[in-house]
């Protein structure tokens, strides 16, 4: 992908960073090509994604590693259950394999605007090249891609490889594209951000934090040993004080995930520098 073809990329300073939360999950089937293109479509400036690795060590999108019972179909056409999920192990799955699982059909218990068609757990190469295609076509600023590693300590090597492998390949797919401008990598997992600072330190980071992790933000900032571009908390964490400790230490604050409105005005108000949001055509309304 060609650098000079993206010069219009949207998120200049100032510019209010409206992300589409593993696409546009509210409408279009989760973490899929058709749903990166529709979030596209409604005028986000960043795609949020979750990638995972296979057995063949592919980089491929998906919010867990196994494959979720709220949204995939069998090759056999049955739905998965809540109590096989965690059998179906993407890590333990070729490429090829994971692509007999449907994950567009079945109706979202939680979402349910959300369009319904046959669909696959992508690789993320391809993504970045259905986007460019799109773009093209369009003839429309890029987006960025926000790009969270799913990975705990916990299930290292059995769900996943090892922060630093598991990095490794994430970045082999990053440099393959030329998109290192592009991407911005979030993880829970302090380890998968503290390698990549290390190791790639130019590309752009984002802490995530969940609301039962009770410690300060200057304490999870000394933990993590850097400081990250963009810290990006569960929503119901922001204070005016939590931006203000962000802003002084020069990193955007990002919460997440969104999906009212007024609670997006709200925020705006208070002065965040973006919002992840399963409706990103609330952003436009």
């Amino acid at each position: 992908m060609n650098n000079q073809s993206q010069k219009s990329a949207p998120l200049e300073p100032g510019v209010f960073d409206k992300q589409g939360h593993r696409g546009c999950r509210g409408l279009m089937p989760e973490n899929t090509v058709p749903g990166m293109l529709f979030a596209i479509g409604s005028g986000v400036t960043t795609l949020e994604m979750d990638v995972v690795i296979t057995k063949d060590k592919q980089v491929i999108l998906s919010h867990e590693p196994f494959f979720n019972h709220e949204i995939t179909t069998k090759p056999d056409g049955s739905f998965v259950t809540e109590k096989e999920e965690k059998t179906l192990n993407i890590y333990n799955m070729t490429f090829a394999e994971t692509q007999k699982y449907d994950v567009g059909l079945k109706p979202h218990p939680r979402f349910l605007q959300q369009q319904k068609m046959a669909a696959t757990k992508p690789l993320l190469a391809d993504v970045f090249e259905a986007v460019k295609t799109d773009m093209m076509t369009r003839r429309r600023p890029f987006p960025y891609y926000n790009i969270e590693t799913k990975t705990t300590p916990a299930t290292d090597n059995i769900y996943h490889p090892a922060p630093s492998e598991f990095v490794e390949l994430l970045m082999k797919v990053i440099k393959e594209k030329d998109m290192e401008e592009y991407v911005i990598i979030q993880s829970f997992d302090f380890r998968t951000l503290q390698y990549l600072h290390q190791h790639y330190p130019k590309i752009k980071t984002a802490l995530l934090i969940e609301a039962n992790n009770l410690n300060s933000f200057r304490k999870q900032l000394t933990d993590l040993g850097f400081t990250p571009d963009i810290y990006s908390p569960e929503a119901a964490l922001v204070t005016d004080i939590l931006i203000n400790n962000c802003h002084e230490k020069k990193i955007k604050i990002i919460p997440w995930t969104v999906n009212d409105k007024k609670e997006i005005e709200r925020l705006k108000a208070l002065g965040v520098d973006g919002i992840i949001s399963d409706y990103p055509n609330l952003f436009n309304e």
